[in-house]
């Protein structure tokens, strides 16, 4: 690809991945749109094959492989969720995939890439870099390396889950006027800019508090890393920076950055459990926390669209998570 994707190259994937993916539910709640004070619309990507929305992108990158790159195998690299959409993809596929993950990564995911045939490559954040080891992998297999978000492939499979959702919204007669999606490296958000940017809707980024790059990035107008050091219970959005792809079709259509508490990423996970009976992880309930706790005046009362993006919830921690509302 080029060029930038555009919004044909997003309708071109959903049609290549049509029957490799579920088509998630929109579920709505009068508790919940009572409690933020707007009519919420959730977009529950959770629920899709593998736990997340990542299997889009994996699916659309690993369908246009040639037979012959396809025998050379795959390398990704991730913190999970990505790893485990191209281990599944990979495994339908036939294709031979090497993952490096980190260490401290989520149990859940490490178990599920392994259970779907990937080779793992487990590194240490603190003393190597998981973008050097991958490459060098894939130069010495001559094997293709699968970014998780800055590849104009996967950020087009992402954007499926905006064409599905707009399907969605158009069946139903309703109309959002602001959409909020969690950010990390950006590839969703960009993926769902290229498929539903109109005129009178607003799209906003979710982060939490010390790994808010987006927001940052937006108020100075260019690329910002985290400080080093930081951490976040969202282990699925913990990137450095927004990537260079999804910040160049991105950042000149988003309306703002929201920043949200680890503490209220807890509660949008009991919130989503309680109200919608989903199971979210913390970076996948990020866009939730942020309607809940960080509306814009400007939104109150408005319908909001809110991507719930992951459920790959380590089962110690939802626990925890829930408890801990009645201690």
């Amino acid at each position: 690809m080029a060029t930038l994707p555009t919004r044909e190259d997003v309708l071109d994937a959903a049609a290549r991945i049509k029957g490799h993916v579920a088509k998630t539910p929109v579920l709505k709640s009068s508790r919940l749109d009572e409690l933020v004070g707007a009519n919420i619309i959730i977009k529950a990507e959770c629920l899709q094959e593998t736990g997340s929305f990542k299997l889009r992108g994996a699916f659309n990158r690993l369908l246009q492989l040639t037979p012959a790159t396809r025998a050379n195998g795959i390398v990704a690299f991730s913190s999970g969720n990505h790893a485990q959409g191209i281990a599944r993809a990979a495994k339908a596929l036939g294709i031979q995939a090497t993952i490096v993950m980190p260490q401290q990564a989520p149990r859940n995911k490490i178990e599920r890439v392994i259970a779907d045939g990937a080779e793992l490559r487990l590194y240490d954040p603190v003393s190597e870099d998981r973008e050097i080891i991958a490459r060098r992998l894939a130069d010495e297999r001559n094997a293709v390396l699968v970014p998780s978000y800055d590849d104009p492939y996967i950020i087009v499979g992402q954007g499926t889950c905006g064409v599905e959702f707009a399907e969605q919204l158009d069946a139903a007669g309703d109309r959002l006027e602001h959409l909020i999606c969690c950010t990390g490296g950006g590839g969703l958000m960009s993926g769902l800019i290229l498929a539903m940017q109109r005129p009178g809707l607003a799209f906003w980024t979710a982060e939490p508090a010390g790994h808010d790059d987006w927001a940052q990035s937006l108020q100075q107008n260019g690329r910002v890393e985290n400080a080093p050091g930081t951490r976040s219970i969202c282990d699925a959005i913990l990137t450095p920076s927004p990537g260079v792809l999804p910040w160049q079709i991105a950042s000149g259509h988003l309306a703002g950055g929201l920043v949200v508490e680890d503490d209220h990423i807890r509660s949008a996970m009991r919130v989503a459990f309680d109200m919608l009976k989903l199971v979210v992880e913390p970076g996948g309930a990020a866009a939730l926390a942020a309607a809940l706790f960080a509306l814009p005046e400007a939104a109150k009362g408005t319908t909001i669209g809110v991507v719930v993006s992951g459920g790959n919830v380590d089962a110690n921690l939802f626990a925890e998570t829930l408890r801990a509302n009645h201690s």
